[in-house]
């Protein structure tokens, strides 16, 4: 499943439409998580930086993962970090803000920007900065009607809402006009991976798809 460009990676984001969040303790349970992700039917991993020796065990994750799992690097802030991540294997990259230098280096490398926004401005200016797709963070706070109120002066920008998305929601965000939508905390319970129950991953996975596949017709 591994995307080799830019572009790839873009439709299998369109395709797939939700991105997992991965944010740990530390990076040794990284490939159960992971796996027990794709299991559920999720397919795109953003793992963020801030998990100690992240960049590490991406470079050792590749070659395992990368025909079944699309991933990414999350919580990156500037563009030294994001060259390492997509030197470890990142085809995307992710950031909780924007950072015209983080966009450039990822479309030198050709990868795919997600650079993180919250104001119509800030949204706008990532996007005509070269943006692939924009986060919008954190959503919990903004919900369906703030990202249609935004894309009815703004119908070209790509949104990705994340922070407080669950499988209640997730399609609702969606059928305002979300392209996808990243998951984080309502996917893996750190109490569940800490004791090894990987199954309750998978459980969680599974209902986030299930419940986007049950509305997906509605999707623009």
């Amino acid at each position: 499943m591994m995307s080799r460009s830019r572009m790839d990676s873009l439709q299998t984001i369109e395709r797939e439409r939700v991105l997992a969040v991965v944010r740990l303790e530390d990076a040794a349970p990284l490939v159960p998580v992971i796996e027990a992700l794709a299991a559920g039917g999720v397919r795109i991993v953003e793992v963020t930086v801030t998990i100690p020796g992240a960049l590490e065990a991406m470079a050792a994750l590749g070659a395992k993962l990368e025909r079944r799992v699309l991933m990414g690097a999350g919580s990156v802030l500037d563009a030294e970090t994001a060259r390492l991540a997509i030197l470890a294997g990142a085809r995307f990259v992710v950031g909780p803000t924007f950072r015209p230098a983080v966009v450039e280096l990822c479309h030198r490398y050709d990868v795919l920007a997600i650079p993180g926004a919250y104001t119509p401005t800030e949204i706008l200016s990532a996007s005509e900065a070269g943006a692939d797709l924009v986060k919008l963070f954190p959503a919990v706070a903004l919900g369906p009607g703030y990202l249609k109120n935004v894309l009815g002066p703004l119908p070209d920008v790509r949104l990705v809402p994340t922070g407080g998305v669950t499988a209640e929601n997730a399609a609702e965000l969606l059928d305002a006009g979300a392209v996808a939508v990243g998951v984080g905390g309502s996917l893996i319970d750190g109490a569940a991976v800490a004791r090894g129950d990987y199954a309750r991953v998978t459980e969680a996975a599974r209902r986030l798809t299930s419940a986007i596949s049950a509305a997906r017709g509605r999707f623009r």
